[in-house]
């Protein structure tokens, strides 16, 4: 058995990088944290939803929810591998602290700068390359405290979480 890896710039990743569903290396943990009512910003695929979560795919215009529409008072936010995408990021987390209940969770699991692939030059679908610095920093702008987050992990990803006070 050997370990797959894929080639990108010169550089090897992990195979399971280029195969979606990100939000797995995320989920054990946001399910220790998102409790009560909530929902997942940018699911893409049923089976990569939070369970439980309410899934607000960015992509189905059937969907009466979107990341600047959701539901009042919500107990938390979980979002994976989705910001980066967002035109106005600032404006997005903005409004999810303003869709949040007092105490609720914000969780965002985000792609990593040190995974080329990733970055907006090589990745045109990527609109932003996001550090947990600036994350952190933005979130205590909006009023969240309790703020943590990791560092990369084997998915070339990071996590913040914060609640809102």
């Amino acid at each position: 058995m050997s370990i797959e890896t894929i080639r990108y710039n010169e550089e090897d990743y992990l195979s399971f990088q280029a195969k979606g569903n990100a939000s797995q290396f995320a989920i054990p943990y946001a399910k220790l944290l998102c409790k009560g009512v909530g929902v997942d910003v940018g699911f893409c695929k049923e089976e990569w939803k939070l369970p439980e979560a309410i899934g607000v795919d960015l992509e189905d215009n059937s969907n009466p929810y979107h990341a600047f529409n959701l539901p009042a008072d919500l107990d938390y936010i979980y979002s994976s591998h989705c910001l980066e995408h967002l035109n106005d990021w600032i404006g997005a987390l903005e409004y999810w602290a303003e869709s949040l209940s007092s105490g609720g969770v914000l969780f965002l699991y985000l792609p990593h700068k040190e995974q080329q692939y990733w970055l907006p030059w090589n990745n045109r679908k990527h609109l932003h390359s996001l550090d947990a610095a600036s994350i952190v920093s933005c979130m205590k702008s909006f009023g969240f405290e309790n703020i943590h987050y990791s560092e990369r992990d084997l998915n070339h990803s990071f996590m913040v979480v914060g609640e809102k006070a």
